[in-house]
C-alpha cells in the first residue's frame, strides 16, 4: 500500500506538470512511473530491437490516459488487464506489429488481427482515409492505427466494442477469474503463467 501511495503522489505531481486531464473520481491514474515500477525497462527504448516502433513509459502513460478517457475504461480492474495485455503482446511498449512468426497488418501495441485492425480504423477516420488504406492492403491499414494515441488506443477499443458486458464486469472485479474470463472469452487466447506474471505485475501498481 505505501508503493502505491506513493506512486500514486508521484502521478499526481505529473499529471498537474502537464495538460494530460487528472483521472475521474476512483478512476487509477496511469502515469509513467507507474508503468516503470510494472516493467522497470519502459524507461527507455535505448536497446530495442525496433526502435522506431517502441514508445517509452512517458509516451505511453498519456496515450493510455486518453484511450480510458475516450472509450470509458474507468475500473482498476478493467485498467489492470488492458496495460497488462498491451505490455505482454508488444513486447513491453516495444513491438507496434507482429514480427515473430510475422503477420501481414497485425499489430498496435494490442497486436490486434489485421480484420480488427480494419475495424478499428474505420471507428477512427473517415471512410475514404480507410478505404484508400485498404485498398493497399493490410500493411497499410495497420500505419492508420500506429501512432501512439490510436496504438495504445485499441486494447480500450477492444474492450469497449468487442467485449460483451459479462466480460467486463467479471474484469471489473479485478480477480484472478475475470482475468482468465477476459482471454479466454474475449480476446480468444489461453490463459498462460507468463500472462499472469504481467498481469500480477500490473495489479499490484495500478
Amino acid at each position: 500500500m505505501m508503493i502505491k501511495a506513493s506512486l500514486l503522489a508521484v502521478c499526481t505531481l505529473a499529471l498537474g506538470a502537464t495538460a494530460m486531464p487528472f483521472p475521474q473520481a476512483g478512476q487509477p491514474a496511469i502515469c509513467a512511473s507507474k508503468i516503470e515500477a510494472i516493467v522497470p525497462s519502459t524507461v527507455s527504448c535505448a536497446n530495442a530491437q525496433f526502435p522506431e516502433e517502441c514508445a517509452d513509459s512517458s509516451r505511453a502513460a498519456p496515450a493510455i490516459s486518453r484511450s480510458f478517457t475516450k472509450y470509458g475504461i474507468n475500473s482498476k480492474g478493467e485498467q489492470s488487464a488492458l496495460v497488462a495485455l498491451m505490455l505482454f503482446e508488444s513486447g513491453n511498449f516495444t513491438f507496434n506489429k507482429n514480427h515473430f512468426p510475422g503477420v501481414p497488418g497485425q499489430g498496435t501495441k494490442n497486436m490486434q488481427s489485421p480484420a480488427f485492425n480494419l475495424l478499428y480504423a474505420q471507428s477512427v477516420f473517415d471512410n475514404h482515409t480507410v478505404g484508400y488504406a485498404q485498398a493497399q492492403g493490410p500493411e497499410a491499414v495497420l500505419r492508420l492505427v500506429s501512432n501512439d494515441n490510436e496504438s495504445f488506443g485499441s486494447a480500450a477499443w477492444f474492450l469497449s466494442s468487442q467485449c460483451n458486458q459479462t466480460v467486463r464486469d467479471s474484469l471489473a472485479t479485478g480477480t484472478k477469474e475475470g482475468w482468465t474470463t477476459f482471454l479466454t472469452g474475449c480476446v480468444g487466447t489461453t490463459d498462460t503463467p507468463e500472462r499472469d506474471a504481467v498481469w500480477v505485475a500490473t495489479n499490484a501498481v495500478l
